[in-house]
């Protein structure tokens, strides 16, 4: 395993070379002593892996191959981050998140608990790209929330509490709570009820 800055893993820990803990910020290149990345206990990370500095993850994290998590994200408990994700800095995940192969997660969004990301999916940050008017503003999306595969999520967009992202949709404006975003651009419509029933019992 390649180290840099000072890292802290707990037990349990399973790495599958190559794997890189505490990579450098740009504030860092060069120095030493700075911190690293904090990962808790029973984690495996599988090959290709590469996680910044600054990062720190909770217990039973799994991570695919070829997944990079840049610099101050906080990641909580029971989190699969799948092949080839992408997660930029200062990000947050909550705990028992699922991200599928090849999501990638802008800076500046918050991902709450039990949420499902399809894959290939797109959170985006910036609104105007390349001016960056406004700032860079991830989406958040709240508990019990679903995102189907090769969907895309605009910058600053809310999606609500138990909502559902239909697969290839792309989400222009606020999902509420425990509706249906279907479409390009994606229209707000009420859950199916097979799919409350199942929200329910979750």
């Amino acid at each position: 395993m390649i180290e840099y800055g000072i890292n802290k893993t707990g037990t349990g820990l399973q790495v599958f070379e190559p794997v890189t803990l505490g990579f450098p910020s740009r504030e860092y290149i060069g120095k030493t002593g700075f911190s690293g990345t904090t990962i808790g206990n029973d984690a495996v990370i599988r090959s290709g892996t590469i996680i910044y500095c600054d990062v720190t993850i909770g217990n039973r994290f799994q991570a695919g191959h070829n997944v990079l998590i840049r610099e101050k994200t906080r990641i909580g408990d029971h989190v699969s981050v799948g092949t080839g994700v992408i997660i930029e800095g200062n990000t947050i995940l909550g705990n028992n998140v699922n991200l599928q192969s090849m999501v990638y997660i802008p800076t500046n969004s918050t991902i709450k608990d039990h949420v499902f990301i399809g894959p290939n999916a797109i959170l985006t940050n910036d609104r105007y790209p390349p001016s960056g008017i406004g700032g860079l503003v991830g989406p958040v999306i709240e508990n019990h929330a679903a995102i189907g595969a090769n969907s895309t999520i605009l910058p600053g967009i809310h999606i609500g509490e138990g909502s559902l992202v239909a697969a290839g949709a792309i989400v222009t404006r606020d999902v509420p709570a425990h509706k249906l975003a279907v479409g390009s651009p994606a229209e707000i419509r009420d859950m199916p009820l097979a799919l409350q029933k199942k929200c329910s019992e979750n």
